[in-house]
């Protein structure tokens, strides 16, 4: 797949899923303000998807979060496996910290076979975390804090997100991706 398609898909996801099924209530706002950077990585191996890592830091680090409020960082390639994905994780969350942007940016993750602990892997829970394509989100801690602030039931997004899903079913979740 070329760039443009891997971030065709991953904004359907976003706008049928994120957005679409409210599963973060905080990103209608700043996607249609065109605020989220797309980034798709084509490195071969860890070791370049964590230099991919350190100028995406750098770059959100440095720009005013009205021109980037958040990067995904996609890469259709490396990490199909969600357990590699997720160890790699530790490495992305240790570059902020080597960046110096612990409290400035935390990192979220998405993988098309993301699973939470204590689940089974067809739990439709894990689907709140499921993209297209194995993705890093760097979020500002700023943002986040805000957004808590406006909403203060934040803590009820992860149970309010089980419920919708739960009422999705597995059956829903197809038809969200089925061409009309």
């Amino acid at each position: 797949m070329n760039d443009e398609a891997i971030i065709a898909a991953t904004r359907q996801w976003i706008e049928k899923a994120v957005i679409g099924l409210n599963l973060c209530p905080f990103a209608k706002a700043i996607y249609v303000k065109d605020q989220v950077r797309f980034v798709v990585s084509h490195a071969r191996h860890l070791d370049g998807l964590l230099e991919d890592l350190d100028r995406e830091l750098e770059l959100i680090g440095s720009t005013d979060q009205d021109a980037i409020e958040t990067t995904l960082l996609i890469h259709p390639e490396l990490l199909p496996d969600f357990l590699d994905f997720n160890d790699f994780v530790q490495l992305a969350e240790s570059a902020v910290g080597e960046h110096d942007l612990d409290g400035v940016i935390q990192i979220a993750s998405f993988h098309p076979r993301f699973q939470f602990e204590g689940t089974e892997p067809d739990d439709i829970s894990n689907f709140s975390n499921r993209a297209p394509f194995p993705t890093l989100h760097l979020l500002r801690e700023e943002s986040i804090d805000r957004a808590v602030e406006a909403f203060p039931d934040a803590e009820s997004v992860y149970e309010r997100n089980i419920e919708t899903l739960g009422a999705l079913g597995h059956e829903g979740w197809r038809a969200l991706w089925r061409e009309p």
